[in-house]
């Protein structure tokens, strides 16, 4: 039995808290940046060159706030409620591989450590509407972990698929595994686009960010909260944001490989793309309404992962090698179910219809 090396196990959790914070950062002036090009508006542009200071400002802001409680709040628990929401959001970057080899822990459970990890950021998010002594963030509270369990279904459904053709839970084996073939985007058209929404509605993005939206009266389940307390909950949803999109360029888009860059910078390209994209839908769409959320999660995503999931499995045992004639068939599929139920399914304006 080797013995553990607290060094090197201290030094990279350093370098992957700095780097997270860094992207994150850099993530926050982007955003902030393409919005107000697609906004056609001026976006940070003061502090600093391009505003690039802007997001060290606004910690510097934050810090400087003071920490209000409610009298009657559960103080340790609204204490402790923004760093459970936030710590399982970094542990997240533990397993993605940003080279062959190149993560902190290879774990050869990696998929089942990001669904585990990945749903306790919701427990935080109870803590601080319950600790709050406010029946407006309990509600948005209790919204949340609604929406967070009807999209968690989907979203392993969808991952199981990816399971199937790789034979591995472990992330780099996924990716070493989609350059001996191809990247999983095209052999599981219909598992990335459920991934990928599922994910926006984990993680509060638009068009599901209806728990916490910025058009209402309060901001939701973190009402109470001021200061640094509230930048951890800011930095939370940003940190997933980045997870998310990590994830998706290791399952989907082939993660760290790629010609002539080094491995860690196509992963930082690839996870920059999933991002713009993330960005866009919030310029373009407008939110959905709490029925129309719960809906789509249960009439339309759920049945399509269980079709993929089905589809996946009679692929693999019946044409185990046919990797590349499958990926035309697969995406014709993909359009025809999609299709079918977008006609099936329909939200309509102030009822719920189907």
């Amino acid at each position: 039995m080797t013995e553990f090396d607290w060094g090197h196990w201290i030094l990279f959790s350093l370098l992957i808290l700095i780097s997270v914070l860094t992207v994150v950062m850099g993530f926050i002036w982007y955003e902030r940046r393409a919005l107000a090009r697609l906004q056609a508006r001026l976006g940070p542009n003061r502090a600093g060159p391009f505003g690039l200071l802007q997001p060290v400002a606004d910690v510097l802001k934050v810090l400087l706030k003071e920490d209000i409680v409610p009298a009657k709040a559960d103080k340790i628990v609204h204490f402790l409620a923004p760093i459970v929401a936030l710590v399982p959001a970094l542990m997240i970057f533990v397993v993605i591989p940003f080279q062959n080899g190149g993560s902190l822990a290879d774990l050869d459970v990696g998929v089942l450590y990001v669904i585990a990890v990945g749903s306790v950021s919701t427990l935080g998010v109870f803590m601080a509407g319950w600790a709050s002594n406010n029946k407006y963030t309990i509600i948005s509270a209790m919204r949340d972990v609604a929406a967070v369990i009807s999209y968690e279904i989907p979203l392993v459904l969808s991952l199981v698929g990816v399971m199937l053709l790789t034979g591995t839970q472990a992330l780099n084996t996924i990716v070493i595994t989609q350059g001996e073939t191809f990247p999983l985007i095209l052999t599981q058209p219909l598992g990335f686009l459920i991934f990928f929404i599922a994910s926006l509605a984990e993680i509060n993005r638009t068009p599901f960010d209806l728990m916490e939206a910025d058009s209402e009266i309060i901001a939701g389940f973190h009402t109470e909260y001021s200061g640094m307390k509230f930048a951890l909950f800011y930095l939370m949803e940003y940190a997933e944001t980045l997870a998310m999109s990590a994830l998706v360029a290791t399952f989907f888009l082939g993660g760290w490989l790629g010609p002539f860059l080094p491995g860690w910078l196509w992963l930082l390209v690839k996870v920059i793309l999933v991002f713009f994209v993330i960005m866009w839908i919030r310029a373009v769409l407008p939110r959905v309404r709490i029925d129309q959320l719960m809906s789509f999660a249960w009439k339309f995503l759920f049945p399509l992962a269980l079709l993929n999931l089905t589809i996946t499995a009679i692929e693999v045992i019946l044409w185990p090698d046919a990797t590349a004639l499958l990926i035309p068939v697969n995406i014709v599929i993909a359009f025809v179910l999609v299709v079918l139920f977008a006609r099936n399914f329909k939200l309509g304006w102030g009822r719920v219809g189907v």
